[in-house]
């Protein structure tokens, strides 16, 4: 078996993970990219009001998915060009949670897939301060113009694998899973109609019978920082953020003592400051993977600069990367 896989990246419409508006698809044989497909379409009914701030970053609206299909009835295409391959995402926990809870809230079972995340890989196989898709992109040698067109990101996680695999000297992704002692992680199949859904689809269920979207209160000064939880024992090893150190700066959508829970339900250990410790840094304020160059950053984020110009396996988030890998900030349509 040669490298063989198809790297799959979804936009999503707004906070839910199950509100795709869009995917981007590449298939890979034998390390070469053969054939690519893209669509646009409408989330799910009752999960397709696009948020402000989804829209900011990828640029597509209601308008523009207003004559597609949905994504219920547009998947069985998304599946056919899968096959029985390998999928492969950066941040596959986002991208896998997309197609569960976009199929749980469509009615409709999916299938099971193996899958790779190549964030997880980046980590283990590059040595960067952020390892968001611009970064690993760029350090694979995979040009990368229009972030969050879902067809490029996709096209960019497939070169990122092969490169990847390249260095490792791997000829399958069984090869490299192999070599770097890992364990390929699974999706299994499912169906809402007799299957507990995943917490993702019963928050939004729940979030979209309310009438109004749950307003943020204004907190003035500093952010309240909260207790830090200890790492749950019984997480999933397999989770990006399981044994990390986490530190949070800057404003944040959701509060930091529920951001610190979150991250220790997950299994990661949250703490108050960076220290030689921090192996994660999760910045709010709207940051982006691109501030670190720009310098459009927080005390704690240059802090982080300098701890890994020290050679500190340290890593810098933003929220949204951050709230993809912890599960969705999902909240109601505004009335």
């Amino acid at each position: 078996m040669g490298l063989d896989f198809t790297a799959i990246d979804f936009e999503t419409a707004n906070g839910f993970r199950g509100s795709p508006c869009a995917v981007g698809l590449t298939k890979v044989r034998g390390g070469r990219i053969v054939e690519e497909a893209s669509w646009l379409m409408r989330p799910p009914q009752n999960h397709d009001h696009f948020d402000y701030h989804n829209v900011r970053i990828h640029g597509i609206r209601a308008d523009d998915v207003a004559g597609q299909p949905r994504f219920g009835d547009l998947f069985p295409e998304i599946g056919a060009f899968i096959g029985d391959d390998i999928l492969a995402a950066h941040n596959a926990a986002f991208d896998l949670g997309v197609i569960r809870s976009g199929l749980e809230v469509s009615g409709l079972p999916g299938p099971a897939y193996d899958y790779v995340c190549t964030v997880m890989l980046s980590r283990r196989c590059y040595s960067l301060v952020s390892n968001s898709l611009p970064f690993a992109a760029e350090e694979a040698g995979v040009p990368l113009v229009n972030h969050h067109d879902a067809a490029e990101d996709a096209r960019a996680c497939a070169g990122i694998l092969i490169d990847i695999a390249g260095r490792n000297q791997a000829n399958s992704i069984a090869e490299l899973y192999l070599s770097l002692g890992l364990v390929m992680p699974r999706q299994p199949a499912f169906n809402p109609a007799t299957d507990v859904l995943s917490k993702a689809s019963l928050a939004a269920l729940a979030a979209a019978g309310s009438t109004a979207a749950p307003l943020r209160p204004f907190l003035a000064g500093w952010p309240e920082e909260g207790p830090n939880p200890l790492p749950n024992p019984d997480a999933e090893p397999g989770h990006p953020l399981y044994g990390q150190t986490v530190v949070f700066t800057g404003d944040l959508a959701m509060g930091r003592p529920e951001a610190k829970k979150r991250s220790a339900d997950v299994g990661a250990r949250p703490e108050s400051r960076v220290t030689g410790r921090t192996t994660v840094l999760v910045v709010g304020d709207g940051f982006v993977a691109s501030d670190l160059r720009s310098g459009r950053l927080t005390g704690k984020a240059r802090r982080v600069l300098e701890l890994h110009g020290r050679g500190q396996a340290i890593e810098v988030l933003s929220e949204g990367e951050f709230l993809q890998m912890v599960g969705d900030f999902a909240v109601a349509a505004p009335a």
